[in-house]
Parts: structure tokens; C-alpha cells; sequence
């Protein structure tokens, strides 16, 4: 299937949404290793995208319950480990509530992983219990590039493939 090199419009953002968000249902359907399901799930979003610069999960440390270590990606070098509660993603992890930043340079405590990144999106994900289980990183390189519409499609996925969609 033909990716859509950029998307433009609303409507045809949240068309693209539905469509890989069918695609990835399929390619999972019945594969129970999460890692497996967080691996598709950053690269089929990655190529879906052009403007999606890093995508994918930072996982609840098992040897750490209050901190993000580093999971299936899609992107340059990711930061290893997130305290919850510092920058974008430990605070999606301590809140529980996805966080959109226009501006990433100007969010208190920022993690810059990346210098080229200028805007982010990040989606708690939970299991089917309600746990945290892992945060959805998506980070673009112009400002601005997420919206609440970026937040419900990215929300219904997750719970879909990770919870209980």
C-alpha cells in the first residue's frame, strides 16, 4: 500500500489515521509479544508520516518502577532513561495524559535527545488492567506539527493494540 508523503488538511490526516491504524490491526492481529506489537507499531507510524522525525515507546524499567527506559524506535539515538516526571515523556508517564508541545525548547526541562526536534506528542500506554505499561514518543522537526487530533488518533491506537480498544 501507497504511503501519503505529506498530509495537509484535517480530513485527510485523520483518513490516513483510520488507514494505518487498519493496517497495523492487521499486521498484529494475533501476535501476543509486546515488544513484537511496539516494534510495528513505531515503524509502520514512522513511514506513515513524513514529518514524524523520531516514533516509539519508552518502556516502564522493570527494574525501576518510576522510570522510562528506552524500547522499539524509529529515529536517531533515543535518550536511554526518563525519571518520571522530566521533560515530555516522564511527564506523560507521571501524569497519565498525553502531552502536546508546540515548542519542545521552551518546555520546562526539556530532554533534548535530539537538537533538531522542535515539537513533540506523547501518549501514555496502558494495558488492559489500566497499568502504565510504556509512553507513544512522536517528535517532529518543525513547531507546532500536533494537534488534538494527532492526540485522538495516536490515543485510540494505543488502546487498541496495547489496552482495551
Amino acid at each position: 500500500m501507497a504511503y501519503v508523503a505529506r498530509i495537509d488538511r484535517p480530513a485527510d490526516k485523520a483518513a490516513r489515521y483510520a488507514e494505518v491504524e487498519a493496517e497495523v490491526l492487521a499486521v498484529l492481529d494475533g501476535e501476543p509479544n509486546l515488544t513484537a506489537r511496539m516494534a510495528t507499531v513505531a515503524s509502520m507510524l514512522a513511514d506513515a508520516f513524513d514529518h514524524f522525525f523520531w516514533t516509539g515507546f519508552y518502556v516502564v524499567a522493570p527494574d525501576k518502577a518510576d522510570e522510562l527506559a528506552v524500547g522499539p524506535y524509529q529515529g536517531t539515538l533515543g535518550c536511554l532513561r526518563i525519571a518520571f516526571g522530566r521533560g515530555v515523556c516522564g511527564t506523560a508517564a507521571a501524569t497519565r495524559r498525553t502531552q502536546i508541545v508546540e515548542d519542545v525548547h521552551a518546555f520546562p526541562g526539556h530532554i533534548a535527545c535530539d537538537s533538531r526536534s522542535a515539537s513533540e506528542i506523547v501518549v501514555p500506554v496502558l494495558d488492559s488492567e489500566g497499568r502504565l505499561i510504556a509512553v507513544f514518543d512522536v517528535d517532529a522537526t518543525e513547531p507546532a506539527a500536533f494537534d488534538a487530533d494527532d492526540q485522538v488518533a495516536l490515543e485510540r491506537l494505543m488502546a487498541k493494540v496495547f489496552g482495551r480498544g
